[in-house]
């Protein structure tokens, strides 16, 4: 996984904006092994949007106009990825096949969350 540590004492650098794309494009896939019924559909509809959102939106905090535009944005991508975190319980409890791909993704979401939230914080100083 991207986010591991490569040295003990060196963390790797992130691409925050591969991270959030790749993300993006896990969703799409993970999408695409779901069941198309009358309960899924707007459950998968919601996640794609909230999902995908979580990069473009830290694409436009990477090129604000201004720290206070740059929060704004950030503090978006963290709003979708804990939106994203509601429809993958949705999701999980609609397909319990699907619940161990849930977990991972909602995992990984979480992470994106903490990193925002980060972000956020250290921006503010």
């Amino acid at each position: 996984m991207s986010n591991q540590i490569q040295n003990q004492n060196v963390k790797q650098k992130y691409d925050l904006a591969e991270r959030t794309g790749k993300f993006g494009e896990n969703i799409i896939e993970f999408v695409h092994t779901l069941p198309d019924n009358p309960v899924n559909r707007p459950l998968i509809s919601q996640l794609v949007r909230s999902a995908t959102s979580i990069g473009a939106n830290y694409m436009e905090a990477d090129g604000a106009e201004s720290k206070k535009d740059f929060q704004h944005k950030i503090g978006i991508c963290k709003k979708e990825a804990k939106e994203s975190m509601h429809w993958f319980r949705m999701i999980a409890k609609a397909n319990p096949a699907k619940a161990q791909d849930c977990r991972i993704l909602w995992k990984e979401t979480h992470e994106l969350t903490l990193i925002f939230s980060t972000i956020i914080n250290n921006s503010k100083k």
